[in-house]
C-alpha cells in the first residue's frame, strides 16, 4: 500500500512541532485514500521516512491518531459554525438559521466527497471519543450565545436559554448526524429549511 505523500527535500525534523503535523497530514491524507481502518502506524511511518517508534514518540496509538485527525475536522465546522454565528448586518434569527444550514452542509458535503472520512467520523460518535463530546459542547455553546442574544434583544421570547439551546441542538441533529445522514437521508424528513422555520417560530413565543 503506497500513501500520496508531499516529497521531502530535507530530513525529517523528528523532535519540532511540525513532525506531529506532517504525521497528521499524512494519516488524514491515507484516510481519505484508503481508509482508516486500513491504514497502520506502519503505513504512516514509511510514508514519512520514519520508523513506526518515532511515530508513537508523538501518539500514544493508533486511535490517538485518529482522534487528533477528527478534531482538525471537526474545528473546521466549528470556525465555519462561528463564522456564521457572527456575520455583520444579519439578526439573531437568519445567524442561527445560517449556523443550522452550515452543520448541515458540513456533514452532508464529507458524505459525499469524503465516503472514508465520513465513515472514521461515524467511528468516533459511536465509540464516544472525547473529541466528539468536547465538539458538541463547543456547538452547544454557539446555540445558547444566539439565543441569550435573541432574548436580550427582543427577538426571541424564551425563560431559561440554555434549555433552550439544548432544545434546538437536539431538534437538528437529525440533520448533522453522521450516521442519520449517510444511511437514512431521505427517511421521512422535513427539508432542513421547513426544520429552520419551524424553530425560529417557537423561538418568538406567540404572536
Amino acid at each position: 500500500m503506497t500513501i500520496t505523500a508531499a516529497p521531502l527535500t530535507a530530513p525529517l525534523d523528528e523532535t519540532g512541532p511540525t513532525t506531529r503535523c506532517r504525521i497528521l497530514e499524512t494519516a488524514e491524507r491515507a484516510f481519505r485514500e484508503i481508509g482508516y481502518q486500513k491504514t497502520t502506524v506502519a503505513d504512516i511511518a514509511r510514508t514519512l521516512r520514519m520508523s513506526p517508534a518515532n511515530v508513537y514518540r508523538f501518539f500514544d496509538s493508533k486511535k490517538a491518531i485518529h482522534e487528533a485527525v477528527i478534531k482538525r475536522l471537526m474545528d473546521e465546522t466549528e470556525q465555519r459554525v462561528i463564522a456564521a454565528s457572527a456575520m455583520v448586518g444579519q439578526g439573531v434569527s437568519e445567524r442561527l438559521s445560517n449556523v443550522i444550514l452550515v452543520l448541515h452542509r458540513a456533514c452532508v458535503e464529507r458524505c459525499d466527497a469524503n465516503p472514508r472520512m465520513h465513515e472514521m467520523v461515524e467511528a468516533a460518535v459511536a465509540e464516544s471519543w472525547d473529541v466528539c463530546a468536547h465538539h458538541i459542547e463547543r456547538i452547544g455553546s454557539v446555540f445558547e450565545a444566539l439565543v441569550v442574544e435573541g432574548v436580550a434583544g427582543g427577538e426571541f421570547a424564551v425563560a431559561d436559554a440554555a434549555l433552550t439551546a439544548a432544545c434546538l441542538h437536539t431538534a437538528v441533529l437529525r440533520y448533522c448526524h453522521p450516521t442519520l445522514v449517510s444511511q437514512y437521508p431521505d427517511a421521512g424528513v422535513p427539508p432542513v429549511e421547513a426544520m429552520i422555520a419551524f424553530l425560529l417560530r417557537s423561538l418568538r413565543g406567540p404572536a
